[in-house]
């Protein structure tokens, strides 16, 4: 089996992303990691460029930021054929050392699992949505129970998934014409294609939205004045995920109401890959906006 990729997007709080991307590193499993700095105000590039090891295959930093998905699908078009995808965010720290092995040993014993996550951690206390325990061989899973009405509470979070290769066949990019992001993917995931979801019990993580700068590994190196500016205000400051939501949640229903009528394919296409929005439905006039949202709004 090929080792699955790993995609790793930053955005400033460099004092999460060396604690947490060093965690991963640490780790003996076997990945191959790209990273993107979606336009970065702290020292975050700098840290990235300095990182060195064999299992990181590319690093790269976007200089206008067109928003995570836009990033995400960037290191999805690496992809090979049969990889496995797992996306990270930089604020999750993972505590199981063997977390990928885990991942893996549910997609080898439950064929029918195609999207594999983990409940978001401290501080964050989000209840789980209705799921079914499935075991088989003694390995478990939760899966997630489609048949319940509320969409925005039932799904996988995006702050540590894994994909199955099969389902990416089908289902292509994450949406860049609404940009919602997993409650979306999990929608498209769950109700229309035959693979089922779920949640790892035995993978650990905490989610840390704050770090001292005294304790921070990069403090001698770092460029901001600490005082007035750190890379955790650099962060609130330009983040704008949330109001997007509020502003453009229209065009995650209307892709909702085109899915059930059978308008829309589940498969997704992306900018990144010119070939698959002349191929596939793809609303460019959506996906700019969003774009251009980001680029005003989140730098």
């Amino acid at each position: 089996m090929l080792p699955p990729l790993l995609s790793y997007i930053t955005f400033n709080r460099l004092g999460l992303t060396i604690k947490n991307l060093s965690a991963i590193l640490e780790s003996s499993e076997d990945f191959e990691m790209h990273i993107i700095d979606n336009n970065s105000t702290d020292d975050t590039w700098n840290y990235i460029q300095s990182l060195k090891d064999s299992r990181i295959m590319s690093k790269a930093r976007i200089t206008l930021n067109f928003g995570q998905i836009y990033a995400l699908n960037i290191n999805l078009l690496k992809r090979r054929p049969d990889q496995y995808f797992i996306t990270v965010d930089n604020d999750v720290f993972i505590e199981t050392k063997d977390w990928i092995s885990r991942f893996l040993k549910v997609f080898e014993t439950f064929p029918e699992v195609g999207l594999l996550g983990v409940q978001r951690g401290a501080p964050y206390t989000d209840p789980l949505p209705p799921v079914i325990p499935k075991v088989k061989d003694s390995v478990f899973y939760l899966e997630l129970d489609n048949t319940t009405p509320n969409i925005e509470q039932n799904y996988i979070p995006g702050s540590l998934m894994c994909l199955r290769p099969e389902l990416i066949n089908q289902i292509g990019y994450w949406c860049e014409e609404n940009c919602y992001g997993d409650i979306e993917l999990s929608n498209r995931v769950n109700n229309f294609t035959p693979f089922k979801s779920g949640f790892m019990t035995n993978i650990s993580i905490k989610m840390p939205q704050t770090a001292e700068c005294e304790t921070c590994p990069y403090k001698s190196q770092c460029t901001l004045n600490k005082i007035t500016e750190t890379c955790f205000t650099n962060y609130h400051k330009l983040y704008k995920n949330e109001e997007f939501k509020r502003n453009f949640k229209w065009k995650f229903d209307e892709t909702l109401i085109d899915l059930s009528s059978g308008a829309r394919p589940v498969y997704c296409a992306s900018a990144n890959d010119v070939a698959s929005t002349m191929d596939h439905i793809y609303n460019n006039e959506w996906a700019m906006e969003n774009f251009n949202y980001f680029v005003n709004n989140a730098n």
